[in-house]
């Protein structure tokens, strides 16, 4: 079973933009290598979905044309153990191959322990219809990921082959053109499987995002079925109230807090003032 990352505490020793890390050797690219880290610092072959079911069902969407790109988008039971990420748990850590600006670099999440928040978002494949959507926007707007103090990382179960073609590929021509932030590649679906958003009859991923703040550990995640797509704005909103309550931990962020608006204290008492003020 794939265990958490060794410690959120850990100072990274190298950027991933770094030129010691921007090539890849043939072999690894043509195996598509994507490893979740063990809390020993190996490799754990065992992915988090071979544990016992986790009830839920997502409800089949109609009304789509994805059902003739996605013909099995029906309830199907995501599988998970008991150490799938929740929120409040350390982000399972992994070490990947990934595509951005136009080379192939490796990306390993514990780097950023204790320098950058992250939004990792799991998409369904390339050359598709909404995926393209959702990428191109987060790219679109990470200036303001950057002032936050946060990187951005895209992943899906295609190759780093299929990621660079994509990014290639005019933006209206359904392709990305120059992103700002890396395409991570998840051939062999570990990362998926860690992340507990693999649907296990289709081999992809659902629409699964997770914010990962900097000590590693999850504070916020959201699946969407495979049909809809994301929110950036949303996720910004959600990714500065998760910060402001950070930086004031005796303060806590009300219903569509946004940056400037009240916050409210979390007692029986204090809470009447913002409730006086609303």
């Amino acid at each position: 079973m794939a265990s958490l990352l060794l410690s959120t505490r850990s100072t990274p020793t190298f950027s991933i933009y770094s030129s010691s890390s921007s090539k890849l050797a043939p072999s690894s690219l043509i195996r598509g290598e994507a490893s979740v880290i063990s809390r020993a610092g190996g490799r754990a072959d065992k992915s988090l979905s071979s544990g016992k079911r986790w009830g839920w069902k997502a409800r089949p969407v109609h009304g789509t044309s994805s059902a003739s790109i996605f013909p099995s988008q029906k309830s199907f039971i995501v599988n998970a153990a008991s150490e799938f990420p929740l929120v409040g748990n350390t982000a399972p850590d992994f070490e990947a191959e990934a595509v951005f600006d136009q080379e192939f670099i490796k990306v390993k999440l514990s780097d950023y322990i204790g320098k950058k928040y992250v939004i990792l978002f799991f998409y369904p494949l390339d050359f598709t219809f909404v995926c393209p959507t959702e990428i191109t926007a987060f790219s679109d707007r990470y200036s303001e990921f950057e002032k936050l103090n946060t990187e951005v990382l895209g992943v899906s179960i295609d190759s780093v082959f299929s990621h660079l073609a994509w990014v290639q590929t005019d933006r209206k021509a359904g392709g990305l053109g120059d992103l700002k932030y890396p395409l991570i590649s998840d051939v062999t679906k570990s990362i998926s499987k860690a992340y507990n958003v693999l649907i296990p009859d289709q081999g992809i991923a659902l629409r699964g995002l997770f914010v990962i703040d900097k000590e590693g550990v999850i504070q916020h995640s959201t699946i969407n079925n495979l049909a809809i797509g994301r929110s950036v704005d949303e996720t910004m909103r959600t990714l500065q109230a998760l910060q402001y309550v950070q930086d004031n931990p005796d303060e806590v962020c009300p219903a569509g807090w946004k940056p400037g608006e009240k916050s409210m204290k979390p007692d029986p008492k204090l809470s009447k003032e913002y409730f006086a003020a609303v």
